[in-house]
């Protein structure tokens, strides 16, 4: 016996005919028919009064049915929770600089979670270094940085680039030029940079940037992370350069105003192992675009 001959047997029982049973359940009559003469042989006893219209079951048969139901009940429980543990099961783990928190990665894993229910979604801060790695070690599925670190082994694609602010004192002269400044306004500043682990960093991007506009700063201090660089902004120790997102962190006395050079924007990638081609990781780029439409923030998906 088999789930499908209880399939018929519940069909012609609700429906009260075989005509009827048959084309609810796409199949021929006498194929039916067949399936029900063979239950009845199987189990030896008459499922349905011979000749009642609308069809009847016997007694035996009613007792039948009833547990037909349930059987079939069971099954598709077991079906459905079977799936769904083996969905819970899936795991996704991403790397992350610290600092796109503070953007919009936030909402886009947000957004990711919302639409994959069944997903669990694991979140590791690491260098960009760390993350290509990692990659290549499988420890992690796909990473978020901002510097362009090429390697067969992985694809990089930019999502964005993303503008560069200053944060200065409330009390600095510069914050007049409410527009914003120049690179070449703060080459004579003391400068913060971060972080000052591993190298490249944020920090080493910010130096290329002086640098390529022919600068020389004299007075540059990396420390640790963006937090303790704001937090010496704040206290009037000197300025920083920070990505846009870190507007988000509010200190009393500090203030952020646009650096204004073309060249002043830190790139965001997403970096995927090659031929990583997953739903689960198509899914995660149309959550990154969408958050984008709804932030009105421009991109190009032909970067993809």
């Amino acid at each position: 016996m088999e789930l499908r001959h209880l399939r018929y047997f519940v069909a012609v029982v609700e429906e009260q005919s075989f005509t009827k049973a048959a084309e609810k359940l796409f199949i021929a009559q006498p194929p039916l028919s067949r399936q029900i003469q063979n239950l009845e042989a199987e189990l030896g006893i008459q499922l349905f009064e011979r000749g009642s219209r609308p069809l009847k079951t016997t007694e035996a048969g009613q007792f039948f049915y009833l547990h037909a139901v349930k059987l079939l009940s069971n099954a598709e429980e077991i079906k459905s929770m079977t799936k769904r543990i083996g969905m819970v099961e899936r795991t996704i783990t991403m790397g992350f600089v610290g600092s796109l928190l503070y953007g919009l990665l936030s909402k886009i894993v947000y957004l990711y979670r919302q639409q994959q229910p069944h997903l669990k979604i694991e979140l590791v801060e690491m260098t960009t270094m760390q993350q290509i790695k990692a990659l290549k070690e499988g420890r992690i599925d796909v990473g978020f940085g901002r510097l362009r670190i090429s390697d067969p082994a992985v694809r990089r694609v930019l999502l964005r680039e993303e503008p560069l602010m200053v944060a200065l004192h409330a009390s600095h002269p510069l914050l007049a030029n409410k527009e914003g400044v120049y690179l070449s306004d703060i080459v004579d500043e003391s400068v913060f940079l971060y972080p000052s682990h591993t190298q490249p960093s944020f920090a080493t991007q910010m130096q290329s940037l002086f640098s390529e506009s022919n600068l020389d700063p004299q007075n540059i201090r990396i420390v640790r992370e963006i937090q303790l660089a704001l937090g010496f902004v704040a206290a009037g120790e000197g300025i920083c350069i920070v990505p846009e997102s870190a507007r988000s962190i509010q200190l009393a006395h500090l203030n952020y105003i646009p650096l204004l050079d073309e060249c002043a924007v830190s790139p965001i990638f997403m970096t995927i192992r090659n031929m990583d081609e997953g739903d689960d990781i198509r899914s995660l780029f149309d959550c990154v675009y969408q958050v984008y439409d709804l932030e009105a923030i421009k991109y190009d998906r032909t970067m993809i």
